[in-house]
């Protein structure tokens, strides 16, 4: 039988640079590594030539992507994006047809699994929802032979999308059949996070490299504004303990920042992870996701890992009220929280405490906000606006009250996209004061630990470029809402259930 010979693919995968000033200046203090462009290049043949385009790095990014396109020519270009990148992500398509029009082009990612219909421009070949691996794979082997797109499972074609392609997500599949991702398609000295620590060295690094790890998918958590459990069927998955390991152990950097969405969630497989960094001697530092529940569950879970260098956690307090934690469906109260945060501090592991602002927080609240977070223990904090993810049944909840086209665009998190109880310019000044007070609750900062002179600069410009851009959130807005009062009635402290 004859079968077909498989023409070799120049294939360029590519991350967007974001455009809002809030997520520009996170990157001041975070910027990872594109994770899930190294899984995509490993999924596919060897005989195929793949490169990674991150355009974060790039000062004029549309620039560096033409000269990309112009100069490796690819058959295949493929864009990542979250919903708050869709708009660039469209014009990156557009302009890959331009300059290589014998080029396909794919989109896939968050906002392609969440909202596939909003990338169903002519200048898209194809659209693929859920894990990427295998869909992607299908795609270079079907380009390949020279056959279309059409009929591939999880892959969506522009021009024929309806209701019932968007019914229901896409299944995960088995962990054990994903690949470890290609890190030899980046600089890793490009990619750094500051690095919490409850028990600093004096001039210890705050800047470090840092790689990503994933140890499992899902989350069995019920959040009401969370994609993650409609996405994955409410479902926990781990990836072989052994696998993980190796991974680590075969990472350039020494620290090893996991973006799970809970890591401890079960316990046995936290467990035989454990136990094989052990085995395999393995000497690094590690930042993990986790939840206040979990903690207070398996304090002995968390002396283990401590032991093996775990530094810090982040937990999602989200609201300083019980009331507020059971409207979102947390799983968690005021109380458990406390106990979580001085279980790990007693540990010697630092907390990344993450809280969420409503668009209806009127003065009282944003005072309970700070009064609360003025009587905690040291940790580093981080504010997010409440938004839930398109997809969820709180966003179809707020579609009628979002208040500017631009919902997606301005989908970042950091940008309320419902009525303000304050002004946008009034709420805008209050989400920074929030911003600067909690920054002196830093462990390092409230211990007197002392950072390195060199970081000093890049330290002190980062959180200027990080207040700054919070300040000006309401200058993303139509300038007719800037000083709108009174959109919003009622207090946050009574947030309606969705």
């Amino acid at each position: 039988m004859q079968t077909r010979a498989t023409r070799p693919l120049r294939i360029l995968l590519v991350k967007p640079k974001p455009e809002l000033r809030p997520i520009i200046a996170l990157q001041r203090f975070q910027l990872l590594e594109p994770i899930e462009l190294g899984y995509l290049a490993a999924s596919v043949a060897a005989v195929h030539e793949v490169r990674v385009l991150d355009l974060r790095l790039a000062h004029f990014p549309r620039v560096a992507f033409r000269a990309a396109l112009s100069r490796f020519r690819p058959d295949l270009v493929g864009i990542t994006g979250y919903t708050h990148e869709a708009k660039f992500v469209k014009r990156l398509a557009r302009e890959a047809h331009r300059v290589c029009p014998g080029a396909s082009v794919v989109v896939g990612g968050h906002h392609a699994t969440v909202a596939p219909a909003d990338y169903d421009i002519p200048e898209i070949d194809a659209i693929v929802r859920g894990e990427g691996c295998g869909p992607f794979r299908r795609i270079v082997d079907a380009l390949s032979l020279g056959e279309g797109f059409r009929g591939l499972q999880d892959v969506l074609i522009p021009g024929s999308i309806d209701e019932s392609d968007l019914a229901a997500f896409p299944p995960f599949p088995d962990p054990s059949t994903m690949p470890s991702p290609r890190r030899d398609l980046w600089n890793p000295r490009n990619y750094f996070s500051v690095w919490a620590s409850e028990d600093a060295s004096v001039f210890q690094r705050l800047f470090v490299q840092a790689s990503m790890v994933r140890t499992s998918f899902g989350c069995r958590s019920r959040c009401t504004f969370c994609i993650v459990p409609k996405i994955f069927s409410g479902r926990h998955m781990a990836r072989p303990a052994e696998a993980v390991a190796a991974e680590i152990a075969s990472l350039p950097s020494d620290h090893v920042y996991f973006c799970d969405d809970e890591n401890f969630i079960d316990e046995v497989f936290a467990h035989q992870l454990a136990g094989e960094i052990e085995k395999l001697g393995v000497k690094k530092r590690y930042f993990a996701w986790t939840r206040a529940t979990t903690v207070n569950r398996h304090p002995d879970l968390f002396q283990r890992w401590r032991a093996l260098g775990l530094d810090a956690a982040f937990l999602g307090f989200e609201f300083p009220t019980d009331e507020q934690l059971r409207s979102a469906r947390k799983g968690s109260t005021i109380a458990q929280n406390s106990k979580a945060h001085a279980a790990l501090r007693s540990m010697g592991i630092a907390v990344h405490a993450a809280f969420m602002i409503l668009p209806e927080f009127g003065e009282d609240d944003f005072e309970r906000l700070r009064s609360y977070v003025r009587a905690m223990p040291p940790a580093q904090f981080s504010f997010t606006v409440c938004t839930p993810s398109p997809g969820t049944d709180d966003y179809e909840a707020i579609q009628s009250r979002i208040w500017t086209d631009r919902a997606y665009d301005l989908h970042d998190c950091m940008h309320p996209l419902t009525p303000t109880r304050l002004s946008l310019r009034t709420f805008s000044k209050r989400y920074a004061q929030q911003v600067r007070e909690a920054g002196t609750k830093n462990p390092r900062r409230a211990g007197r630990r002392p950072i390195h002179p060199t970081e000093i600069p890049r330290l002190v410009r980062a959180q200027l470029s990080y207040e700054s851009a919070f300040e000006n959130v309401y200058r993303d807005f139509p300038r007719e809402l800037w000083d709108v009062t009174g959109q919003c009635n009622g207090s946050a402290a009574h947030r309606p259930r969705h």
